[in-house]
């Protein structure tokens, strides 16, 4: 959730050219009468970001386009930054997720004028260190990361070596901890997980096997609903800590989640710019639509149709009134 890794432009076109693209949102509304034609009114290109709290807001969002506005929504799978090269090359009309990137917001909003903040989607996000609660009833001191050098033999893996080791996730997400072990001195090494799948399986298994684990993670996400991790306290944010990503010696901030949409989809103020624009929910209805994605078997599009059946009185108002 995604610290920024520059890629060489030409990557960049590579990825996007290849992405995997496919139209999501079930067509539940598609027999009755006054549902819109499917795809009447164009496209839409939503980026999805690899991580499930992103796929959730993007699966409300493209049924809610889909049926009860009459557009096709075409997913891309993409990494964060190259999604944001989108906006320049016309692959991307909206980022549904956006986790702050204020140098990418410099870059497409500020200088070449091709993306828009569209305002937050009511999310809350979350950025920290974690341990196992079962650790922090163990060790009660665990929590504060002076200590965390007392304890780096419990977390010594093969993959460590003869350091603890602090599992992060997609190299691609926000993430500072590289910088925060050496600025720290702290006696660890960062191992990546590969994938937000990969850092839940080790989550829940070090909840259940106790076995001791120091994780990167984020909120909002369904796992917190249901098993419990102790965040540790890292030097205290403060503006401007984390200005030189080289020399970020300070926690996480908190986030106000927002949408990014390009330039030529704001300027053409359709329904489906005024729905991404009016779209605002909470944490928990994002892992509710987590929860049916990871745990309950369903498709994205399935998950989306299931939580517009039951929750009208929700995303009702965010429907434009000219629709």
């Amino acid at each position: 959730m995604r610290h920024v890794k520059w890629i060489q432009l030409t990557a960049v076109a590579a990825a996007l050219s290849m992405a995997v693209a496919g139209c999501g949102g079930a067509k539940s509304d598609a027999g009755s009468s006054d549902a819109p034609a499917a795809g009447s009114k164009g496209t839409v290109k939503l980026a999805i970001n690899p991580w499930v709290g992103y796929e959730a807001n993007a699966a409300v969002l493209g049924h809610l386009l889909e049926s009860k506005l009459g557009y096709t929504v075409d997913k891309k799978n993409l990494k964060e930054e190259i999604a944001w090269q989108g906006f320049e090359t016309g692959e991307v009309d909206a980022i549904v997720e956006n986790w702050g990137h204020d140098d990418l917001k410099k870059t497409y909003i500020t200088d070449k004028k091709v993306a828009v903040d569209l305002g937050p989607t009511g999310n809350k996000g979350v950025i920290g260190w974690y341990v196992p609660q079962w650790m922090v009833e163990k060790y009660p001191d665990i929590t504060d990361g002076a200590n965390l050098n007392k304890y780096a033999n419990l977390f010594k893996t093969s993959e460590s070596g003869d350091k603890g080791q602090f599992l992060a996730g997609d190299p691609s997400f926000v993430t500072n901890d590289v910088a925060l072990v050496a600025n720290l001195k702290l006696n660890y090494k960062v191992v990546y997980s590969g994938s937000e799948a990969a850092i839940i399986k080790a989550a829940q298994q070090a909840t259940a096997q106790k076995k001791p684990l120091l994780f990167y993670f984020y909120e909002p996400q369904w796992l917190f609903a249901k098993e419990k991790y102790a965040r540790v306290k890292l030097p205290a944010y403060t503006a401007g800590c984390d200005a030189d990503p080289k020399k970020v010696a300070c926690d996480y901030p908190d986030y106000i989640l927002d949408k990014i949409v390009s330039k030529k989809f704001a300027d053409a103020n359709s329904p489906a710019f005024q729905l991404i624009k009016n779209f605002k929910w909470t944490n928990e209805d994002q892992n509710l639509v987590s929860d049916y994605i990871t745990n309950q078997g369903m498709t994205a599009e399935a998950a989306g149709e299931k939580w517009v059946n039951e929750h009208e009185a929700t995303w009702k108002p965010w429907i434009p009134a000219t629709s």
